[in-house]
């Protein structure tokens, strides 16, 4: 037995049909031809992937999440965090792929989504299911706040899981109930926490409401992390308890995807104002239109090697580092580092434009259940 998909109500059905026409939106958007989506898109990903590992304690810059993306090495973060990072881009890599065919979701997907993000630590059995017991422990405490069933268990409650994933249901509910199912089932050593995720975001993409990287909601958890733990020890009560109700659950995660879609909509506008005036201060100062693509990542926050902009751009060395030079001595980009370490931020003229640009496009996110947080915050 499983937790059970609760019925949804008038609010809830309202929230979910406006997440749709939010998402419709969006996909319509990024179907017109431009240059600036591919960037959108690793953006959105890399956000994906740092918010996901935060949740689990592997905290990393954004551009490190996008260097990993780009299978480029880390500017910062240590080696076994990137790892971990690296796991994960592999295993929504595959969600990517999975996403546009029509292939099952079957236990060995799974396994293999598991082993893509676990496989450069064999002691923690990638690719395996649990042969014990498992439990859940705060990191601040020490306390162990959930028990997940015993390993007996895991086969028939995963055949079942797996079982539910085929049926024909709403992508955004059925990713939800599945997220839900598999961290409280939790049936690998470690990495539920990221499975679950990855794999909502599966279901919620092969629903073909959107590309994975425009329906995830994983930054958005990875920025309310605390919340996020406040639901599910609401939800599971210390231990495997399928028949409690999942409705608190299924509001979270209504709410994660709305606010997650205006987030992605705000994103896009200002992604498009800011490449046409990005395009127009380099056609001004007569530099060459690959240009563009590094001042938007420095726009955004992104350190910029020179490696990554002559792989992205197809250039060769001299010609990279001649472009870097130029935006540079224009106070475009600033110059950090030495030798390997060496990397570009934003400079002066960069940092007015970013000014600029966010008193034109000011950010508001709508609420659409303003009461639930503090419902999560009731003891």
């Amino acid at each position: 037995m499983l937790y059970s998909t609760p019925e949804l109500d008038d609010t809830d059905t309202a929230v979910l049909a406006g997440i749709y026409r939010r998402r419709d939106a969006i996909a319509s958007e990024m179907r017109v031809p431009k240059r600036w989506p591919g960037l959108l898109r690793r953006n959105l990903m890399a956000r994906a992937i740092r918010g996901s590992n935060s949740i689990e304690g592997y905290v990393v810059e954004t551009d490190d999440a996008a260097a990993a993306v780009d299978y480029e090495e880390a500017l910062t973060a240590d080696e076994r965090t990137f790892a971990e990072i690296r796991g994960y881009r592999q295993a929504l890599g595959y969600v990517l792929t999975m996403a546009q065919g029509s292939a099952t979701i079957d236990e060995s997907t799974l396994k293999a989504l598991h082993f893509m993000m676990l496989g450069h630590e064999l002691t923690k059995s990638p690719g395996q299911y649990r042969t014990g017991p498992i439990y859940v422990h705060d990191d601040h405490s020490g306390d162990t706040v959930y028990e997940g069933p015993g390993s007996a268990m895991i086969p028939a409650l995963m055949a079942e899981l797996v079982a539910a994933l085929a049926a024909d249901a709403d992508p955004i509910v059925a990713g939800a109930m599945a997220h839900l199912n598999l961290v409280m089932i939790h049936p690998f050593r470690d990495g539920n926490g990221r499975m679950a995720r990855a794999l909502q975001t599966l279901t919620v993409s092969r629903g073909g409401l959107a590309e994975p990287t425009f329906c995830s909601i994983e930054e958005w958890l990875g920025v309310n992390t605390d919340d996020y733990y406040r639901v599910l020890a609401r939800t599971g009560a210390g231990a495997w308890s399928p028949r409690r109700d999942a409705r608190l659950w299924m509001k979270f995660n209504l709410r994660a995807h709305d606010i997650q879609a205006q987030t992605v909509e705000g994103r896009l506008h200002r992604t498009a104002r800011a490449w046409s005036r990005l395009d127009d201060l380099v056609a001004a100062q007569r530099l060459p239109d690959r240009a563009t693509d590094i001042l938007y990542d420095a726009l955004i926050g992104f350190r910029i090697r020179r490696h990554g902009y002559l792989t992205r751009a197809g250039i060769d060395e001299r010609t990279a580092s001649r472009d870097l030079k130029a935006l540079t001595d224009i106070g475009l980009l600033s110059a950090r580092g030495e030798t390997r370490a060496r990397h570009y931020i934003a400079g002066d003229k960069l940092l007015d434009l970013k000014l600029h640009l966010r008193e034109d496009v000011p950010r508001t996110i709508v609420d659409p259940y303003p009461r639930l947080r503090a419902e999560l915050l009731e003891p």
